[in-house]
């Protein structure tokens, strides 16, 4: 089954995208736990580990945001959210 794709332009400093084409090669020959067969699928599976980390502050991919220094320092960060994206605004019930 194919998850929808939201499709985002990208562009690599040379040396980057040589590294991660390199990777993919690695994973094509010698196989990996998780192995990813183009540079894209290698991104997206990234990507979901950073989109993840950023909503799930005790998750094992939080720790790869932290290592990277990319956990924002406010309160709103360190909570938990069950959805992807901006959390919905409450609204006030009406009185």
């Amino acid at each position: 089954m194919k998850k929808d794709l939201e499709t985002l332009e990208i562009q690599l400093p040379p040396e980057v995208a040589a590294e991660l084409r390199y990777l993919v090669e690695l994973h094509e020959k010698h196989g990996a736990p998780n192995p990813q067969t183009s540079v894209e699928s290698l991104i997206v599976e990234m990507m979901g580990i950073v989109a993840a980390g950023s909503r799930r502050p005790c998750s094992w991919e939080r720790g790869t945001l932290a290592s990277a220094g990319l956990v924002a320092n406010c309160d709103e960060h360190r909570r938990y959210r069950r959805d992807y994206g901006r959390p919905a605004q409450k609204q006030e019930p009406e009185r």
